[in-house]
């Protein structure tokens, strides 16, 4: 059965009861940071508890394992609005110990693909037309590795400016405790 209907009940309520007034903000982040992260279920409460934001305090992206696959795709999209209509003064990218796309089988993930219904020649066309499943669907050799990934392409756009620093963490979704990769822009 589908979530929806308890949500949508537990919405109303929450509407009607005006709890939605201690969450009032505006659209700019007051501690003037964009923080690229993973979606992963266990950093939804804890990321932002560990690191002492509050709603309002900073801009969230997420997306798996808080990777950039491409240079104009919706996340760096996401970093560049942050920055320049939002008032973003610095960027974390923030990833953690656990996580799925560390060593992702991405044959595996078309396996899955195609049991569920994917025609294989869409599969086969797409490859065809320049989209690679294996560079589509990327993870990374380690958490480490995937942060200094996304650090390096965003200090390095062409559209991201030279002076914001971009920093680079990884997080232990167990306790919360913080590592540093990377301290500003001018390092590594």
């Amino acid at each position: 059965m589908s979530i929806v209907p308890r949500m949508l009940e537990f919405n109303k309520k929450f509407v009607e009861e005006k709890s939605y007034e201690a969450y009032l903000t505006d659209k700019f982040p007051d501690k003037k940071v964009a923080v690229l992260t993973c979606m992963d279920t266990r950093l939804i409460e804890l990321l932002p508890k560990a690191l002492n934001f509050k709603n309002g305090d900073a801009k969230f992206i997420k997306n798996a394992g808080a990777i950039l696959t491409q240079p104009f795709g919706s996340a760096m999209r996401s970093i560049l609005v942050a920055v320049y209509e939002l008032g973003a003064r610095e960027v974390l990218v923030i990833g953690h110990h656990g996580c799925g796309m560390t060593n992702l089988d991405t044959a595996g993930m078309v396996s899955k693909f195609i049991d569920h219904g994917i025609d294989p020649l869409a599969i086969e066309t797409l490859e065809n037309s320049g989209i690679r499943m294996d560079k589509f669907l990327r993870g990374f050799k380690s958490a480490e590795e995937g942060v200094m990934h996304s650090v390096k392409l965003i200090r390095k756009h062409p559209l991201f400016p030279k002076d914001i620093p971009v920093h680079g963490f990884i997080l232990s979704p167990e306790t919360g405790a913080i590592e540093v990769l990377c301290q500003d822009y001018r390092e590594d």
